[in-house]
């Protein structure tokens, strides 16, 4: 298993072949990072706006590489506990439940109250030992004996606090669990996190990261990416539409249209039966690629507009 990894990471044109097979693609400056990120054993930060494919990097590399994908969604608050590890409460009460019990027993049987404590702190370690331990993300990732790959998501939705937390994972692979110790990686994770740039890193987690942007595809990629996710779609529609969300792309909208909703798009357009832009056709569909309504509002008197221009810089006259 280790040597079939080696071999599909052994350099970055391998990673990019291998990554379009799998659906995703990708261009040598991103397989290069990945490249460079497994070999020199170092987390990515990936950058860039909303649905630019940041997330399905890190899923597309796990399935890649044959390795489980532990993914921790990030949010205000997030601490520890979510995060790390937490202790099995319940099952700490049943254990005291039953050493109580026992206590009583000795206590009964003559043996003093002096006694059944001594019993008692024989079991006092027991109570913070991997038995009650529920392991979280991070630390789940640290345990897996073949590797995983480790998905950060949307790490600039955490606290500060939280980020500073993350440090020692990402520098050392090892996290510090004040009852049992310092914990090492068993094999070290290969680390994705993902930002949507809402908030900005510490420099120190940038140092410790390989820093990746996505931005945006330009045409031949976007029609690329189209024609693997959807096969059957024609050409001529797929110029289309690629010019008209590039257009939209220019304009001052609340939120511009992703790589996720231009493949929408195109699927929803080929359930249509549709083979060219048209106007209404444009109106009709105009939720799947703009999500808030007064983006909507504000280009439908451009629509025709810029129907008319997809066309042309389609071929279509």
């Amino acid at each position: 298993m280790e040597s079939t990894r080696n071999e599909r990471l052994q350099s970055p044109e391998a990673i990019r072949l291998g990554f379009k097979k799998l659906g995703y693609i990708t261009d040598r400056r991103i397989a290069t990072t990945v490249y460079l990120a497994h070999h020199l054993e170092k987390p990515i930060l990936v950058e860039g706006p909303a649905g630019v494919g940041k997330t399905e990097l890190a899923k597309t590399a796990a399935v890649y590489l044959d390795l489980p994908l532990i993914r921790m969604q990030c949010y205000e608050g997030l601490d520890e506990s979510k995060a790390l590890y937490e202790w099995k409460y319940g099952k700490q009460l049943l254990y005291t439940q039953l050493l109580r019990d026992k206590l009583d027993d000795i206590v009964q049987r003559g043996n003093g109250l002096g006694e059944g404590l001594k019993k008692l702190h024989q079991y006092d370690d027991i109570f913070f030992s991997w038995q009650f331990l529920e392991q979280r993300p991070l630390l789940k990732a640290l345990q897996q004996k073949d590797g995983a790959v480790l998905l950060i998501d949307e790490i600039d939705k955490s606290d500060d606090e939280f980020e500073a937390f993350l440090l020692e994972i990402l520098s050392d692979f090892q996290v510090s669990i004040p009852e049992i110790g310092t914990i090492q990686a068993i094999t070290k994770p290969f680390v994705f996190l993902t930002s949507n740039n809402t908030r900005e890193l510490s420099e120190a987690l940038k140092r410790r990261c390989l820093h990746l942007y996505i931005p945006f595809p330009d045409p031949q990629q976007e029609r690329e990416i189209i024609r693997t996710r959807i096969p059957g779609i024609s050409e001529t529609l797929v110029r289309q539409l690629i010019a008209f969300i590039q257009a939209v792309r220019k304009l001052d909208v609340k939120k511009v249209p992703s790589i996720s909703e231009s493949i929408d798009w195109a699927k929803a357009l080929l359930v249509l039966n549709a083979t060219d832009l048209s106007i209404d056709l444009v109106r009709d569909t105009m939720n799947i690629i703009m999500k808030f309504e007064e983006d909507i509002k504000s280009i439908e008197d451009k629509i025709p507009e810029m129907t008319a221009a997809a066309l042309r810089l389609a071929g279509v006259s």
